[in-house]
């Protein structure tokens, strides 16, 4: 009887069906952090400003390999931004192989947008070069100034330079087939690992057993004998089929106001008031002019109005939510946008309100 109580509990919190090498992963593949340090050229005045001291430095290294020689303080710079790039180097990836890169300013840069990476070599965390990178950057958005007029979309100082990475030297290598080998969960869960087992001795009874929440390990059938077999017997168990349970996390991406909800999570009965707190200040010339036949100058003075408005919803009670679209469902009936969702995302977790992990991008 509780077998079968178990056995009802545990399909009604599966997600979907996806392949065990989506959900799993090698031990000891863990992706290598490749930086460099860069100059992002073609802004449209947008760049790094006089605070940023390095970027005349950098620019005047870089002509003198061209054999032009200029002293740093005679730069002045307004379409090039310093950046630092970052890349992550698979286990298993090979020389030229094309990987992305996400590039970030340094200095005092309002916009990297219409920009292009000039040639970066990337270094492995033991200093050794393993790859570079160049091309146009891609930053999701837009930044756009005129005549003290701002107006921007989404952060506009990072971007990314999708396949710009080129390898030059190889990653690191994945285990060699052996008599059994380790399967690692991405994001440990003993209910997804108990269905990898599951899953894999359907195919091949016996071959896999659970270890921990993030651990299966998988012995090799006899009559693989040859690597090129064992190999083979690895590919197969990738492609299998396993029931995936739902996630309780929520991944919030500031930058862009992404939220994505997982499939899991609840809400619990709370209250929830949220405004957004607006200060506007405008500034009117006031001229004060004197008589025709007076002795007095014109002077100009300079009239100021603050404006505070506080728009927003009072105290609102949210009802319980048990799936992620009634969890929408019970925010959407704020009236409040993505980005103001974040926070209070972000309030309800600290009041212990909302049952969920949020993963901050």
């Amino acid at each position: 009887m509780r077998r079968t109580i178990f056995v009802l509990l545990f399909a009604s919190t599966v997600f979907g069906s996806v392949r065990i090498g989506d959900l799993t992963n090698y031990p000891n593949t863990t992706p290598v952090t490749l930086t460099g340090y860069g100059l992002v050229i073609g802004l449209a005045g947008t760049g790094d400003g006089s605070k940023s001291t390095f970027t005349p430095q950098t620019f005047a290294n870089m002509l003198k390999q061209f054999g032009i020689e200029i002293a740093p303080g005679e730069l002045k710079l307004k379409n090039v931004a310093a950046v630092m790039v970052t890349c992550e180097l698979p286990a298993g990836a090979k020389r030229g192989s094309r990987l992305d890169a996400l590039v970030s300013s340094l200095g005092d840069a309002t916009s990297l947008q219409g920009g292009t990476l000039l040639r970066t070599v990337l270094n492995d965390p033991w200093g050794e070069p393993a790859a570079e990178v160049q091309g146009p950057v891609s930053i999701g958005g837009f930044n756009f100034e005129s005549s003290g007029t701002r107006v921007s979309r989404n952060h506009s100082v990072a971007g990314r330079i999708p396949t710009g990475v080129v390898l030059f030297a190889d990653g690191p290598e994945l285990p060699a087939p052996a008599d059994s080998f380790v399967l690692v969960l991405e994001q440990p869960d003993l209910r997804n690992a108990v269905a990898v087992t599951r899953s894999v001795n359907q195919t091949f009874p016996d071959a896999a057993r659970t270890q921990d929440p993030s651990t299966v390990v998988i012995s090799v059938p006899e009559q693989f004998e040859t690597q090129s077999e064992r190999l083979e017997f690895q590919s197969v168990v990738e492609d299998l089929q396993v029931e995936q349970a739902g996630t309780d996390r929520i991944v919030i991406n500031e930058r862009t106001g992404t939220i994505v909800i997982g499939t899991e999570v609840s809400l619990l009965p709370t209250a929830v008031a949220h405004g957004n707190l607006t200060v506007e200040i405008s500034e009117q010339p006031v001229i004060s002019q004197p008589n025709a036949f007076g002795n007095g100058e014109t002077v100009v003075e300079r009239s100021s109005r603050i404006t505070v408005d506080n728009a927003g919803v009072g105290l609102k009670e949210v009802g319980g939510a048990a799936s992620a679209g009634e969890v929408a469902r019970m925010l959407n009936s704020l009236g409040v946008s993505p980005r103001d969702m974040i926070a209070i995302f972000q309030g309800l977790k600290a009041a212990g309100a909302l049952r969920a992990e949020l993963v901050i991008m």
